[in-house]
């Protein structure tokens, strides 16, 4: 390769991410694949220093330098890059010396949404088995349910003094409210009814349906792309799912007594997602986010199973609800969490491919 770098144009038309360096370790040329890959511009990096755009720690950069001196190939896995905009990609990459000129050519392989495929395959594998669990444990409650409140009510009627049948009462009472936690464990009932939906009118429904509970309390603010096609569901299920995810931000913000709380529900476009194995030209993103502490750490990763809450009151089903409803629209729920910034991120495939598979 000249100094004119006469590959450009070869390189240029690759997918594959392309950062060429010379002996310095100084940036000659980085095609559109790794421009995008690494959220910088030609002309932001051109002769400047590798470490200052795609930073790694001291012993990679020795690596980067032993390979330009001494004109040898080697493979990092699972690097993890701090680039100039503040963020990091986990990246695999590869350096191979320049055949006639000094310096490298660095190849590179995206790892972040392999990994988080990944997790994601686990954790919808994780919930299904969990879900399984809790409905055979729901199960196992409802039988001798019936008959605790069967015997109750045949006991009622042999009582005659009145401060007796208050016990009575109890017992019924507190079955009936043990079977209706036992049916919200067993999640819905039917298949998704599905129709033609736009998914705007299931936020203002619910919207409203908060703003009925919690007044002026709790600002909601409204972030949407009016562009978003409709997409096939069942309305009443997307609306039980997302007013659940809506209701436990805003319980936690209440409960938290935040000050200034605000949610903001925001609607996008995204493209070339992959939920599960399948991947979806283009998917719905709803983004419902609130300004609160956030979600202690040991509770994140579990908070889609049944019965993991981190609120006093709460049952811990609604998330868990949530993300079997959506997942039966062949969607995904994701959370990410830090203190002042809780973003739950409901995705739903646009499309035919939602029909597929939908059976099962």
């Amino acid at each position: 390769m000249s100094t004119n770098l006469d590959y450009q144009q070869l390189l240029d038309n690759l997918n594959t991410a392309i950062v060429v360096v010379d002996e310095n370790l100084c940036l000659l040329h980085i095609n559109p694949a790794a421009e995008s890959l690494l959220a910088v511009s030609q002309a932001q990096v051109r002769s400047g220093p590798f470490e200052h755009f795609f930073h790694e720690h001291e012993d990679a950069l020795k690596d980067l330098k032993a390979a330009a001196l001494k004109h040898r190939h080697y493979t990092k896995r699972r690097a993890l890059w701090r680039l100039p905009n503040g963020n990091e990609r986990n990246v695999d990459y590869s350096v191979t010396p320049l055949n006639d000129m000094p310096g490298l050519a660095i190849e590179i392989q995206p790892l972040d949404r392999l990994l988080k495929i990944s997790r994601e395959e686990s954790l919808l594998s994780a919930q299904e088995t969990s879900r399984n669990l809790a409905r055979n444990m729901a199960h196992e409650i409802k039988n001798p349910l019936g008959g605790i409140r069967g015997a109750a009510q045949l006991l009622a009627k042999e009582l005659d003094r009145p401060e007796l049948q208050d016990y009575t009462e109890v017992i019924i009472e507190e079955a009936d409210r043990l079977r209706k936690l036992v049916d919200r464990m067993l999640g819905p009932k039917q298949p998704p009814q599905l129709t033609k939906v736009n998914i705007h009118e299931v936020l203002e429904r619910i919207i409203v349906i908060v703003q009925a509970e919690y007044g002026s309390d709790i600002a909601l603010v409204k972030d949407y792309d009016p562009s978003i096609p409709d997409l096939v569901g069942d309305k009443g299920q997307l609306i039980q799912a997302l007013l659940n995810v809506l209701n436990n931000a805003a319980q936690a913000l209440q409960e938290a007594k935040s000050e200034n709380p605000c949610i903001t529900l925001r609607s996008r476009i995204q493209r070339r997602f992959t939920i599960g194995r399948r991947h979806h030209p283009l998917v719905v993103r709803i983004d419902i986010i609130d300004n609160g502490p956030g979600i202690a750490e040991e509770l994140l990763a579990d908070i889609f199973y049944p019965m993991i809450t981190g609120r006093a009151n709460g049952t811990g089903l609604g998330l868990a609800i949530s993300q079997q409803l959506i997942s039966q629209h062949q969607g995904l729920i994701e959370c990410e969490s830090k203190d002042g910034s809780t973003v739950f991120s409901i995705y739903l495939p646009l499309g035919s491919t939602q029909l597929e598979g939908h059976s099962s």
